[in-house]
């Protein structure tokens, strides 16, 4: 029988799943953070405080090994950014694959700081306070972040949707 614990563990399993692959796009990357934060929170969790919810304290382990993950690729070059796209079985209309595909494309070219609040905001839909503790930064902090990203995938995406318009016109 599972213990409360274990099950709020599980329970963050879809959530890890989903915030990994809009932080990193391969699939194969982001499997390997999930199973990585899934590990750490498991050796650590007698650290958690039993303050707020664990996927909040879980999104956090994420955060971390993520951040370690980009400063240590900074010394390697990129293969390349953005380039794979997500699977998408319950879309079969080529379109909206192929805004799906833009929009992936251009929330991965956000500086990673910018992707991970509009992520933990705007697809987790923590609160602003929730977001900060996970991030250890002030609450001001998300609110510049989130506008920044925001106002970035609007401008990107506006001159992704025109050349839409274009291709779809010929």
């Amino acid at each position: 029988m599972r213990s409360q614990n274990e099950t709020e563990i599980v329970a963050s399993i879809p959530h890890l799943r989903r915030y990994a692959r809009g932080l990193v796009s391969a699939r194969e990357q982001a499997e390997d953070l999930v199973q990585d934060t899934l590990e750490r929170a498991w050796r650590k969790y007698s650290m958690w405080q039993k303050r707020g919810e664990v996927r909040v304290w879980m999104f956090g382990i994420m955060h971390n090994l993520f951040i370690d993950r980009v400063r240590s690729q900074r010394a390697r070059p990129e293969d390349s950014v953005g380039d794979e796209l997500p699977e998408v079985s319950d879309r079969p209309r080529q379109f909206d694959r192929l805004e799906l595909r833009d929009l992936d494309r251009v929330l991965q070219r956000l500086p990673p700081d910018l992707r991970e609040v509009l992520l933990l905001v705007g697809v987790e839909e923590l609160s602003y306070q929730n977001v900060a503790d996970v991030l250890g930064v002030p609450i001001g902090t998300v609110m510049s972040r989130l506008s920044r990203a925001r106002e970035r995938m609007r401008a990107e995406l506006d001159g992704c949707t025109l050349v839409s318009k274009i291709q779809r016109v010929k």
